[in-house]
């Protein structure tokens, strides 16, 4: 390995927002942090848990239930136009 070109390996310390867990471990930077970790990751806790970033989750609920607000409007529709004919 050539001498002076590779970047200092120190020990860091990696928090996590969510939960507030901390762990050591080696990186290139002194502290490390994480919006999500794998104590509170649903996908290693195996629990459902919606981590909602600026509202989407709502949004998106909202988006649906107009969505199907109007899907029953046409079904109406198409039922009083077959009870006419």
């Amino acid at each position: 390995m050539k001498q002076g070109i590779h970047p200092n390996y120190v020990p860091t310390t990696v928090h996590c927002s969510s939960c507030g867990y901390e762990t050591q471990t080696h990186a290139t930077v002194p502290a490390i942090r994480v919006d999500l970790c794998s104590n509170c990751h649903p996908f290693y806790t195996g629990k459902q848990r919606i981590v909602d970033t600026a509202g989407r989750v709502d949004r998106f609920n909202q988006r649906r239930a107009a969505g199907e607000k109007a899907q029953k409007a046409v079904k109406v529709a198409e039922r009083k136009r077959a009870k006419s004919a």
